[in-house]
């Protein structure tokens, strides 16, 4: 891993890093966050994906979740959204291709030779993370709108591998929505019998471990009836027995001043279960 970024913040250091990714077959970007807690000892490690559209830097620079980290003495590691490069496959359009990953694993043409997003997040970067940085195997994950879906997805996915789970706007129906049906179709494939398995509603059913699941939502997204739609994650977990704390926030948009209104309360919720 190289630092190609270094710069101080609430005494600590914000960093950019690129490195080559075998998983993906291209060079990738990751943002790291290490308060000064990291000076002396190695500290627990809080993953956000963000959203379609964004790199590493959006939450880095727009969140202010470095006062935070700090406070509680927390890493963070903010991926890069999808592969990148001149041989990566791209479409038309904010929603489908570069910077549209859906952290998932594509199996269909030409997706599939980069595209492998989860098994990027799930195994790869942590594995880096930790032999690299002052990060020990604490981990939790965390993200906004189509990161919110992928944090809610590889937590189910993951029993045992993460300490607590949050999401911000989340996608929590990809199957349901046009954002969902148009990746998922295009990485997936026609059959939709195998999209439930990157559907956090339709996972919940099944979940071997029942790790509480943190939803913050704007009242006032304006993708909230089209695209997002919580109440299907909500009955989902009402009929599976699986905790969710939704909160439906009156006013807040789709954005990151919703975040940045409310990334306290989730990396303290985090910070309570990795430091436990």
């Amino acid at each position: 891993m190289e630092r190609i970024e270094h710069r101080a913040a609430f005494g600590g250091w914000q960093d950019v890093y690129q490195h080559r990714s075998q998983v993906l077959g291209c060079d990738m970007k990751v943002a790291v966050y290490l308060p000064p807690q990291a000076a002396s000892q190695k500290l627990p490690v809080l993953y956000w994906l963000s959203g379609l559209t964004c790199t590493e830097q959006n939450f880095i620079t727009k969140s202010g979740a470095q006062r935070y980290a700090a406070e509680h003495g927390v890493i963070l590691v903010a991926p890069d959204t999808s592969p990148r490069g001149d041989d990566v496959a791209d479409a038309e359009g904010y929603d489908l291709g570069k910077g549209a990953g859906f952290y998932l694993n594509a199996t269909e043409q030409p997706w599939a030779a980069h595209y492998r997003m989860y098994d990027y997040i799930v195994d790869e970067l942590p594995a880096l993370v930790e032999a690299h940085l002052p990060a020990r195997g604490a981990r939790s994950i965390s993200g906004h709108s189509m990161g919110g879906h992928g944090a809610l997805v590889i937590a189910l996915k993951n029993p045992g591998r993460y300490r607590s789970v949050s999401a911000f706007s989340p996608i929590v129906a990809p199957t349901r929505v046009p954002w969902g049906q148009k990746a998922f179709t295009a990485y997936l494939g026609e059959d939709r019998s195998r999209w439930a398995a990157w559907d956090a509603s339709e996972l919940v059913a099944t979940a071997e471990e029942k790790l509480p699941l943190l939803v913050d939502q704007g009242g006032g997204d304006e993708f909230l009836d089209t695209q997002l739609q919580p109440q299907w994650l909500q009955a989902a977990c009402t009929a599976a027995g699986h905790p969710l704390q939704l909160r439906l926030q009156p006013g807040y948009d789709h954005s990151y001043y919703f975040i940045s209104s409310f990334i306290g309360d989730h990396i303290a919720h985090h910070a309570k279960a990795l430091h436990a």
